[in-house]
């Protein structure tokens, strides 16, 4: 509840008469900072209000109407949203590109060469008077030709062309906004957006420190790169008392949030009280806590610390023989030789690269190759997107507001719309379908620019200059005019994608691979065959995108037959409603993790064996004539009628219990709970 929804409620209660309605804001949860907010209170905003309320409307217009039409085309539990479905195509778009990426051989070469006991390398950058580029060699035949014409030229010596000296600066980066410490969060502490947003919120909300609870963080939900004046000061302070005078920059530096709809309503994240320093007060905070804190610390300080500086070498060689740079090796190399802010925060590895050493040369001297290296390269496809990248490319696009990114990731992997593969995302099969049918019907609504200009929109109605009712006619009617059509018009089978695969070389029926409630799986036959069609779950690592028609007609292997013990029993492997199991008789053991296409007689047997004996284990005391039983449990030895399950007492020993105890525990245990059909629905969807 907002401000204005509870001077709403507390004016329709009455409560409200004769007395003047403020709104407090602070930032940071200080003594000092709510003092000064209760000093100097507000009015509240009608225009933030309106966008407020035009945001969340617009977020229940679409998801509301949105998600119950996946529930009818593809199945139950699905759901869509505003900016949830535009980062689940930006998922989905990713992935295709990789599919569709085509590897490219490429070449280039490095001469290793040594000097004053300095070994080092040259690339190879110019050739028969061009400059090379990435497919200058595109096989090894070219680069080996290259290779012959250099040698013949430069009598296995190089001669330095040019020496050229100089300096590189790397300037500080601002402090930190919801965005940029989500993406460090994850890149440096492998920490998730929904992890770092839950731990910085405790920082801000406060926790004692020795002398009474206290916000350690101001807000952290914010867009803005400024820091206060007082919080300035107190950083240069911080910077002269640990690094000394020479780490200061000569002025105060200045940022700017180059972020597409940033809402710079307040202070960059950072510590409400830099003597706080993170050593100081690691005794109090979990170690999550102490991480993130000293994160934000040493960014919040570095920001206001001098720029690094790099003495940079760069050497330009030319065969022996050559008076010209028709041929041209380069070697760069560069030493820190002032660190500035890089002394307390490197935002990434390659901010601090390892610095080739180089020998000093002088223009003329020559040099021998002990080699010249032909290294083969393949052009790689984008990679997937990890939760830092993803983050970064939500807030280029201007979509949504960091604030929800952290919610939207999770819905994303709630849904099982993705998946994390080395912390990478990787779209499953129900988030392709999804994905595509929306992209596909309801392309405006997905489309990256649309998305950002009706964050324009809700941020104009937060500075006054759009009208609230007008943006939410303008977006309603032609959303709901397009969403009656797709209702009527799109069939379920075009909204699964259901894909014809070839046809069954036994029945002659055509074999599909579709998307079901419980996940893709193939199809033979159709329904309006007279018998009815088979069904087979696609397996583990299989996808509705690429398996093929004899990989589908081998999922209907199942049962397979492994053999037989040494009883004579058949032993047959199957999947079934709780996982893949072996039958042997009557008896069904699960095999949870081995894949029943591939598992062996021998693993069957081993797996039987030890469910057995399991059981065995299992069963404390029967009683004759009673289907009352004393059973060792996941958590521990309880008893059980088959209807009901009651504990035992801690002073009774089980195997010692009496069938007359039994009886009474059982009378006195509670009835099981029988599941509502809401909850046997949410479990069958999550």
């Amino acid at each position: 509840m907002c401000s204005s929804d509870l001077a709403e409620e507390l004016k329709n209660r009455d409560l409200l008469k004769d007395i003047a309605i403020k709104r407090v804001v602070f930032y940071e949860v200080t003594k000092k900072a709510v003092n000064q907010s209760m000093a100097n209170p507000r009015d509240i905003s009608s225009e933030l209000v309106d966008a407020q309320q035009a945001r969340r409307a617009l977020d229940y217009l679409v998801g509301f109407n949105l998600s119950p039409l996946l529930w009818k085309k593809v199945h139950r539990g699905l759901s869509a949203g505003r900016v949830q479905s535009p980062a689940l195509r930006l998922i989905v778009e990713r992935e295709k590109e990789i599919e569709a990426f085509i590897p490219q051989e490429y070449w280039d070469m490095d001469s290793k060469l040594s000097k004053d006991n300095i070994e080092f390398k040259a690339r190879l950058v110019r050739f028969n008077n061009e400059k090379l580029e990435q497919f200058s060699f595109v096989n090894e035949d070219s680069i080996e030709d290259a290779k012959t014409l250099i040698l013949e030229k430069s009598r296995e010596n190089l001669t330095v062309f040019d020496v050229k000296t100089g300096t590189r600066r790397r300037q500080p980066t601002a402090p930190f906004t919801t965005s940029t410490l989500q993406q460090a969060a994850s890149r440096k502490l492998g920490f998730t957006t929904r992890r770092t947003m839950s731990v910085a919120q405790k920082l801000y909300e406060g926790i004692d420190v020795g002398n009474g609870t206290v916000g350690l963080i101001t807000y952290m939900r914010t867009d803005s790169v400024s820091l206060s004046n007082d919080a300035i000061v107190q950083a240069r302070d911080i910077v002269k008392e640990i690094f000394g005078d020479n780490y200061l920059p000569q002025a105060i530096p200045e940022y700017e949030n180059k972020s597409k709809n940033a809402q710079e309503a307040h202070e960059g994240i950072r510590p409400t009280d830099l003597s706080l320093t993170p050593d100081k007060i690691k005794k109090y905070l979990s170690e999550e806590q102490h991480k993130l804190y000293e994160l934000i610390w040493n960014k919040t300080v570095a920001s206001q610390m001098k720029e690094a500086t790099y003495e940079t070498l760069r050497l330009e060689l030319i065969p022996s023989t050559l008076n010209d740079d028709q041929i041209l090796f380069r070697a760069s190399g560069s030493v820190l030789i002032d660190p500035g802010f890089m002394a307390l925060y490197v935002d990434d590895q390659r901010d601090n690269p390892e610095d080739m050493n180089l020998p000093k040369l002088n223009k003329g001297d020559l040099i021998s190759i002990e080699d010249l290296l032909c290294n083969q390269h393949f052009t790689e496809p984008p990679p997937r997107y990890s939760e830092a990248s993803l983050v970064k490319t939500l807030e280029e696009f201007g979509i949504g507001r960091p604030s929800t990114y952290a919610s939207i990731i999770s819905t994303l992997l709630n849904r099982e719309y993705v998946e994390l593969d080395g912390r990478r995302f990787m779209p499953t099969d129900t988030g392709r379908v999804v994905s595509d049918f929306l992209g596909e019907h309801f392309t405006k609504y997905v489309d990256y620019d649309f998305t950002a200009t009706l964050e324009d929109d809700l941020d104009a109605i937060s500075r006054g200059e759009k009208i609230l009712n007008n943006v939410l006619q303008e977006f309603w009617g032609p959303f709901i005019h397009l969403l009656q059509e797709k209702e009527e018009g799109v069939s379920r089978d075009e909204a699964l994608q259901s894909r014809l695969l070839g046809d069954d070389p036994e029945s002659g029926k055509p074999v599909s691979v579709r998307l079901g409630r419980f996940g893709p799986y193939v199809q033979i036959g159709t329904r309006e065959d007279e018998e009815k069609p088979k069904f087979a779950g696609l397996r583990p690592g299989q996808s509705m995108n690429n398996i093929n028609l004899d990989e589908a007609l081998a999922l209907f292997n199942l049962p397979r037959l492994l053999g037989e013990n040494s009883q004579g029993e058949e032993i047959i492997a199957n999947i079934g409603r709780f996982g893949p199991y072996v039958k042997i008789g009557n008896e069904f053991v699960s095999i949870r993790g081995e894949d029943p296409f591939e598992i062996t007689l021998d693993r069957a047997l081993e797996m039987i064996h030890e469910k057995r004996e399991a059981d065995k284990n299992k069963i404390i005391k029967v009683f004759d004539d009673s289907a009352i039983q004393v059973l060792n449990g996941r958590y521990g030895p309880y008893i059980t009628d088959g209807n009901k399950n009651a504990k035992i007492p801690k002073d009774r020993e089980p195997a010692t219990l009496t069938l007359e105890e039994c009886n009474q525990l059982i009378a006195e245990a509670p009835a099981r709970k029988k599941k509502t059909k809401k909850e046997r629905a949410k479990k069958t969807t999550q």
